[in-house]
């Protein structure tokens, strides 16, 4: 089953009275490009983290979000009574005797919460026991996201299937026109003949002929594409990860196309041929978000 490189996942989890909401989201990529939109992942454990997102998901451009939803109390800021009153003593005794110690004890005490040190920031480290809970919710979140690549490749497989029997389908149509292009051909070239009034040697004339159409001659195009279209199926049936290899199938179906095209000299073959450029197009971009 194919997967798409396209996917979002979250989790969430309690450390304390605090919730610490995981969110993981990806596009399509050649390599894995791992983005850690947080700091609150202790760097000890961020290699960790990527290698566990590596194996799982592969590849592709892949964002992981950490957010914490503090309780209500928890501040992450907090006051240090040693600062403070340390400051408010120095400063009770500079002012003592002056008209400054007449001040208003509010404005004081919002002056004093201005200085240095006064609030010093809490501690957010996690704990060893807290990060194993959180590591549970990022290896949650990762798991959401491929449980969605699998069901958005499901949607895929069927469209990029879909395409491949179109294509397939058009080639008995282009055969519907053959005998009639041969047919044109030789008149195109036997009606300049006489326009111009020449006298050609019969049997040279006939080799030519046949050499002429027998270039034009879009057989092997034919039978090479439909092995492309049978090889693509079965590397979607077979390989796990079959996003690259797709892609170059493609690129082969492309050249037996443009092939077919640059040889029909059809006005209807050409319309065949547009049809499965077309399809081939979808199947190209579809396939550069399978992994």
């Amino acid at each position: 089953m194919l997967k798409s490189m396209t996917g979002y996942g979250k989790a969430q989890c309690l450390l304390g009275p605090d919730k610490y909401l995981v969110e993981i989201r990806s596009v399509n990529g050649k390599n894995a490009d791992i983005s850690f939109k947080t700091q609150i992942i202790p760097r000890q454990h961020e290699v960790e983290v990527r290698k566990y997102i590596t194996e799982k998901l592969n590849r592709g451009n892949i964002d992981l979000f950490v957010t914490v939803e503090r309780a209500e109390g928890s501040a992450t800021k907090q006051i240090s009574r040693q600062a403070l009153l340390a400051y408010y003593e120095q400063l009770e005794n500079a002012v003592k005797g002056t008209a400054l110690a007449c001040c208003e004890p509010d404005a004081v005490l919002q002056s004093l919460m201005r200085l240095p040190d006064v609030l010093e920031t809490r501690s957010t480290e996690l704990t060893e026991a807290e990060w194993t809970t959180l590591y549970g919710a990022i290896r949650e979140a990762v798991d959401g996201l491929d449980a969605f690549r699998k069901k958005e490749g499901a949607s895929l497989e069927r469209d990029i299937l879909g395409q491949v029997d179109k294509i397939e389908s058009y080639i008995p149509e282009v055969e519907r026109y053959e005998r009639e292009r041969v047919a044109g051909i030789r008149e195109r070239i036997e009606a300049r003949l006489r326009e111009i009034a020449a006298q050609p040697d019969v049997n040279r004339l006939e080799q030519e002929m046949i050499f002429y159409i027998e270039k034009l001659d879009i057989n092997e195009e034919k039978v090479r594409l439909r092995q492309h279209c049978r090889y693509f199926r079965e590397t979607v049936a077979e390989e796990p990860l079959p996003g690259r290899k797709l892609g170059f199938i493609a690129q082969e179906m492309g050249r037996e196309i443009n092939t077919l095209g640059s040889k029909a000299n059809h006005a209807e073959i050409q319309k065949w041929v547009v049809r499965m450029k077309d399809e081939l197009e979808k199947i190209k971009e579809q396939s550069l978000n399978i992994l």
